[in-house]
C-alpha cells in the first residue's frame, strides 16, 4: 500500500502516517488492534473487488489530492496541476468533493501535502484507505458489515471540514455520506412542534439548505461556512449558527433523524421512537452512535436581517486603550444576545474585526444602538474605526452580503464556552486573559449568543448543558505554516494545550467547550465538552454501536480505542 511517513513525537490521536510494514498477524489479535494495511489479514485488491461488486461499484480506492506534486506512484508530477492545487488547497470547494481529503492540516499529517518538497513521499497516511460512495442505505449497511468481518477501521466523513481530525484515520474505510443531497420541505405537527420542515440528506451543505429555504420564503439554522454539513457533525454537536439567539443551536431544531446503526439496522429516531437515539444524535457528538442518512429539522418563517461590520486596529494606542475598547464590546454583548443578535468577531493585539453582527427582524438602526457602548468608546480613546450597517430583505441576502469566504487549513483550534455571569461580574479579569493569549500570538474568534431565549419548553436533548449560559463561544486559533518545521506545529498545539486554554479554564472552573471547536487534546475532555450527559450518552452508545465500531477523535466510547503512533486502533 506504499510507505508511510511515521508519526512525530506526540503520540496523540491520528497524527500517524503510518509505516506499512509487515505486522506480525499473531502479534496483532493478541492486542486486540484493528488490522491495519500490510498486515495478513488485509483485504487483497481481489477481495476488495469482491466488495466493491457487492455495493454496485461504489467503492472508491484513494489517491491523493495533491499527487501531481510529487514524484510518486499516484500520478506523473505537473507543474501546471501542482501550482492551481497550491493557490485553492487553503479553499474548502478543493477538498469536499473528494472522497479522502481533509481541511485540517494537523491531521492529514503532511501525508501528501502540496507545499512539501517534489521529492517528499506522497503517500494515503493519514487518509481513509477507501470509501463507501453512499447513496443508500443498503451501501451504509455494506461497509459496515465489511468493516467489522475484516476487523477494519470505519470512519463517517461528507466533507471533511472537522477540525479535530474524525473524518479521516489511518488504515481506515470510510462512509462518504456527500452525495445524499436531497431536500424536501414538509408540514410537522406534533406536541412539541408545528409547522415547516426540511428534510435534508446528510449531505446537504449549509448553503445548499439556505437557498433552497429562502425560495420557500423560511429560513434554517446552519453554520457560518456555507461548506458545512448541516446534518452531520454540525448538529450532531449542538451547532451554533447566525440565527442562534433566534432560534437556539442546530441541535434544537431536530425533529427526526434517519440512520444505519453500528449493528446494520436502519432506523428511524424521533421523539416517539428510538427515543434515546434521538436525544443522543441531537447534540451528543457526531461519529460515534449510528451513521446519519437524513435529518429533518425545523424550518423557520424568513425575516428581513440586518448585519453590521466595524473595524479598528491598536496603531497609534496604547495597548491599555486597545483592550478597553475589546472589554467595552464584551460588556454589551448581553443586550444584543438577548435581543437574538449573534455576534462574530476576531482580534489578535493589532488588529479587531466584528464579522458581522446578525439581526433577525433587527433593524441595522437597532444595530447600531447595540454597537453605541463600542462607538462611545472609541472616540473617547480616539481610536478611529471603519463600520457598516444594512438591512436586507432576506437571511439569504443578509448571509450572501455579510459573510465573507472561510478558509480552511490556515490554524490550529482550542475554545472555551464563556458563561455570561464571567462577562458581566469578572469582564476585566477576562479581558486580560485574552489579552495575554493574543499578545503571545494566537487569534481570538468570539461568538455571542443566547442559546436559551429559543428553547424555553422544548424537549430536553444532548446540548452540552453548558451552552444553556453561555454568552461568548471563545475559539483560540494559532497560526499554520505548510512550510515551518513539523515541530513548530507541535509546539503550536502544545501551547494551546499547555497554556492558552489553562488561562481559559481558570476563569471558568467545571467549565465546557463547544466538541466541535476546541482542543482535541483537552484533558478532561469528558467533562468539559459532555458535561453530566457523557454517562448516559455512553449508555446509548453501546446499546447501537455494541461492537464499537464508530471511532472519532473525542467521541463519547472513544476511549474504548488508543490510536496507536502509527494510527493503528487497539483496544485500550
Amino acid at each position: 500500500m506504499g510507505l508511510y511517513r511515521s508519526a512525530t513525537s506526540l503520540a496523540v490521536v491520528a497524527l500517524a502516517a503510518a509505516a506499512a510494514v509487515q505486522c506480525d498477524e499473531e502479534s496483532t489479535a493478541a492486542q486486540d488492534c484493528k488490522c491495519f494495511p500490510g498486515d495478513d489479514c488485509w483485504p487483497t485488491a481481489a477481495e476488495w473487488s469482491e466488495f466493491n461488486s457487492t455495493i454496485n461499484g461504489k467503492l472508491v480506492a484513494t489517491v491523493p489530492l495533491a499527487a501531481a506534486c510529487h514524484d510518486d506512484k499516484w500520478a506523473s508530477y505537473d507543474e501546471a496541476t501542482c501550482t492551481k492545487m497550491q493557490n485553492g488547497w487553503l479553499d474548502p470547494e478543493t477538498h469536499y468533493p473528494d472522497s479522502a481529503s481533509i481541511m485540517a492540516p494537523f491531521f492529514a499529517n503532511r501525508s501528501c501535502d502540496p507545499f512539501t518538497e517534489r521529492s517528499a513521499g506522497c503517500v494515503i497516511g493519514t487518509y481513509v484507505q477507501y470509501t463507501v460512495n453512499v447513496s443508500e442505505a443498503a451501501d451504509v449497511a455494506a461497509g459496515i458489515k465489511f468493516a467489522n468481518d475484516r476487523n477494519i477501521r470505519l470512519v463517517i466523513r461528507n466533507t471533511g471540514h472537522d477540525y479535530n481530525g474524525k473524518s479521516t484515520g489511518a488504515g481506515a474505510l470510510g462512509l462518504w455520506m456527500h452525495h445524499l443531497n436531497d431536500i424536501e420541505f414538509k408540514d410537522w405537527d406534533d406536541e412539541h412542534y408545528s409547522g415547516k420542515a426540511i428534510k435534508m440528506g446528510a449531505g446537504v451543505l449549509g448553503g445548499e439548505a439556505y437557498k433552497a429555504a429562502d425560495a420557500q420564503g423560511l429560513q434554517v439554522v446552519g453554520g457560518e461556512c456555507p461548506t458545512v454539513g448541516i446534518a452531520g457533525g454540525y448538529s450532531q454537536g449542538g451547532g451554533h449558527s447566525a440565527l442562534s439567539s433566534r432560534h437556539g443551536m442546530a441541535a434544537d431544531q431536530t425533529l427526526e433523524w434517519e440512520v444505519v446503526t453500528g449493528t446494520g439496522e436502519h432506523l428511524i429516531a424521533n421523539r416517539e421512537n428510538n427515543t434515546d437515539l434521538y436525544w443522543a444524535l441531537s447534540g451528543g457528538g457526531g461519529g460515534t452512535y449510528s451513521v446519519v442518512l437524513s435529518l429533518t429539522s425545523k424550518a423557520h418563517e424568513d425575516v428581513p436581517t440586518a448585519g453590521a461590520n466595524l473595524t479598528f486596529t491598536s496603531a497609534g494606542v496604547s495597548q491599555d486603550a486597545y483592550y478597553e475598547a475589546i472589554a467595552t464590546f464584551h460588556a454589551s454583548l448581553p443586550k444584543s444576545a438577548d435581543a437574538g443578535v449573534m455576534s462574530v468577531w476576531y482580534f489578535t493585539n493589532e488588529t479587531f474585526a466584528i464579522s458581522p453582527l446578525t439581526g433577525p427582524n433587527v433593524t441595522a438602526e437597532q444595530l447600531k444602538e447595540f454597537l453605541t457602548p463600542l462607538t462611545d468608546k472609541l472616540d473617547e480613546l480616539n481610536i478611529k474605526y471603519t463600520s457598516f450597517f444594512g438591512d436586507f430583505d432576506s437571511y439569504l441576502s443578509f448571509f450572501n452580503n455579510m459573510f465573507a469566504p472561510i478558509q480552511v487549513g490556515i490554524a490550529q483550534y482550542g475554545g472555551r464556552l464563556i458563561p455570561r455571569s464571567v462577562v458581566e461580574n469578572n469582564n476585566t479579569a477576562l479581558t486580560d486573559a485574552y489579552r495575554s493569549i493574543t499578545t503571545q500570538g494566537a487569534q481570538f474568534i468570539g461568538v455571542a449568543l443566547n442559546a436559551s431565549l429559543a428553547t424555553a419548553g422544548n424537549p430536553d436533548n444532548a446540548v452540552n448543558p453548558g451552552w444553556r449560559d453561555t454568552l461568548i463561544d471563545t475559539v483560540i486559533t494559532t497560526p499554520w505554516n505548510f512550510t515551518a518545521p513539523w515541530e513548530d506545529m507541535i509546539a503550536n498545539q502544545e501551547q494551546m494545550t499547555d497554556v492558552f486554554m489553562p488561562t481559559l479554564a481558570e476563569l471558568t472552573p467545571n467549565g465546557s467547550a463547544y466538541l466541535n471547536e476546541a482542543d482535541f487534546r483537552q484533558p478532561d475532555w469528558k467533562d468539559v465538552f459532555y458535561g453530566a450527559n457523557y454517562p448516559k450518552l455512553e449508555a446509548i452508545k453501546n446499546k447501537y454501536d455494541p461492537n464499537h465500531l464508530f471511532y472519532a477523535i473525542t467521541a463519547v466510547g472513544s476511549d474504548y480505542w488508543e490510536p496507536q503512533d502509527d494510527g493503528r486502533l487497539c483496544k485500550a
